[in-house]
């Protein structure tokens, strides 16, 4: 069964923690993922830049409608992810107990399905 962590960051947290301390939480998470690949689990992982350098998109009555960051709105930025691959909810929760992130950030654990379910 497949899971999704999204890692949620504080806005303005990566510029608060600086270059040097942000190589070092990234090499971190790097292992934690060498890890998780080891035990055959991980799909997929990827960090994020800066919601800053994002851009949101909408359209409605067939205008689209572009929003440029940072989304100074948002309580939240998405990190990074990690895609599991994991027998029940309980491990990928076991999983994302584990890793690093969780002391600077919120992971969020979202089994992968369809919109309708």
């Amino acid at each position: 069964m497949a899971y999704m962590m999204l890692i949620l960051e504080p806005p303005g947290q990566r510029a608060e923690r600086g270059v040097e301390q942000g190589k070092k939480v990234y090499q971190q998470m790097v292992d934690y993922a060498g890890g998780l690949k080891a035990r055959g689990v991980l799909r997929a992982v990827e960090s994020l830049a800066t919601d800053a350098r994002g851009v949101r998109v909408q359209v409605r009555d067939g205008r689209s409608r572009l929003v440029d960051g940072p989304f100074t709105e948002a309580k939240e930025m998405i990190g990074g992810f990690f895609l599991l691959d994991v027998a029940t909810r309980a491990e990928a929760v076991a999983i994302a107990s584990d890793c690093p992130a969780a002391a600077w950030a919120t992971i969020e654990v979202r089994e992968i399905g369809p919109c309708w379910d």
